[in-house]
């Protein structure tokens, strides 16, 4: 990844990976793709090449990234979907020109149309379609990080996980849980603590 900027986490899912390029919002938020050419970048990783971003297809960008995650969260509480979201994740999905195509190998890739950030914005969109009105065999969920809260496609045989990244949220939450219990451990052995709670 390029030097001077954040990592990209990146998923299975285009669309709620798409949503993943802002994380922590409800802590310190890391918005992953702060210029135009970090979005190409993103694009690229899921073979959506552009030709170029100007400033206002980025804000177009996050304004569907923020569509998709308002309307996947209000999915996954099993809520009325957001009118304002549904349009522009709609708009957006009709506006571009894609196609899917397959690969020597039997593989699902997608042609844009002009090689504009808008088709690949019509990609996303479609995929969150998807993703949202049950299409996909799978199960919308939130992260159950408190600062994080990100709605991920959970398609896990139990459809039980409870973190968006194993790797980044889980894995700060377990270190959470074992630095609370050292140190309740710590305080009881050093007479500070009463005994320990029953479970």
């Amino acid at each position: 990844m390029r030097a001077g900027f954040p990592d990209f986490r990146l998923g299975n899912v285009l669309a709620t990976s798409f949503t993943g390029t802002l994380s922590e919002r409800f802590g310190d938020p890391v918005e992953r793709i702060p210029v135009p050419q970090r979005l190409i970048d993103w694009l690229a990783v899921y073979g959506l090449t552009v030709d170029s971003c100007t400033p206002e297809q980025l804000d177009l960008a996050r304004e569907l990234r923020e569509s998709i995650h308002a309307a996947a969260t209000a999915a996954a509480l099993r809520e009325a979907l957001p009118a304002a979201a549904v349009q522009m994740i709609d708009d957006r999905s009709v506006e571009g020109r894609a196609a899917a195509v397959l690969t020597p190998e039997g593989e699902r890739r997608w042609r844009l149309g002009s090689s504009s950030v808008e088709d690949a914005l019509a990609v996303i969109a479609a995929d969150a379609v998807d993703v949202i009105s049950g299409e996909r065999d799978g199960k919308l969920a939130l992260c159950a990080s408190p600062t994080c809260r990100a709605a991920f496609f959970d398609t896990s045989q139990s459809r039980t996980r409870k973190w968006c990244d194993m790797n980044t949220c889980g894995n700060r939450q377990k270190k959470a849980r074992f630095k609370a219990g050292r140190s309740r451990n710590e305080a009881r052995e050093s007479g500070l603590a009463g005994p320990a709670p029953r479970e």
